[in-house]
């Protein structure tokens, strides 16, 4: 006998570490499985998303090489497991615009603590006033926000549920890539 999701299952999961999704459907959902087999289970589930069907945006190509061209370094700090965001990065011909990656399970905690923006930082040599963090979820970008970092709230739209919250509270609120590059160009050059 299974068991109705509550509403906005999928919105509280997004907040949340795999790990911290695995234990917290074991705990609210009495699953039998233990934490690391729901874990797993889970990145079964995208892996095959992450490695045949995450499209990179429109126009992240375009912004990662003006970036990339203006001689910013470009680190990733992601809550996906490693191996699916390089997988997704290098089928999008993206991963060379990539200085290092940095995931939630390898720093130890969730983008509800800035750790993992402080160890991108730290690796590209800047101060939090100094860095520019991209995010698509509003309470990441929150975080990064309260550690002095300045924000661009990236629009998702099978993402962050809410938008307009991304939009109030990021420095710069980005709906399109592609618009996005067309101003570091301008800006860079």
């Amino acid at each position: 006998m299974g068991k109705v999701p509550e509403q906005g299952l999928a919105d509280i999961l997004f907040s949340m570490s795999m790990e911290q999704g695995a234990a917290y459907l074991k705990e609210h959902y009495s699953v039998p499985e233990t934490t690391e087999k729901i874990y797993q289970g889970l990145q079964d589930m995208l892996r095959d998303f992450y490695y045949y069907e995450v499209k990179a945006k429109p126009g992240a190509q375009q912004l990662l090489r003006a970036i990339s061209d203006a001689g910013i370094s470009i680190t990733a700090a992601t809550s996906s497991p490693r191996a699916l965001i390089e997988r997704a990065l290098e089928r999008n011909n993206l991963i060379g615009y990539i200085d290092r990656i940095f995931t939630n399970s390898e720093i130890g905690k969730s983008k509800h603590f800035p750790d993992i923006y402080n160890a991108a930082a730290a690796h590209m040599g800047t101060e939090p006033e100094e860095t520019l963090v991209f995010e698509d979820s509003l309470y990441a970008l929150k975080t990064a926000a309260a550690a002095g970092y300045h924000t661009a709230g990236v629009a998702e739209r099978n993402g962050e549920p809410d938008q307009e919250g991304l939009r109030r509270e990021s420095d710069i609120y980005i709906a399109e890539l592609t618009a996005a590059a067309d101003t570091c160009n301008h800006f860079f050059n």
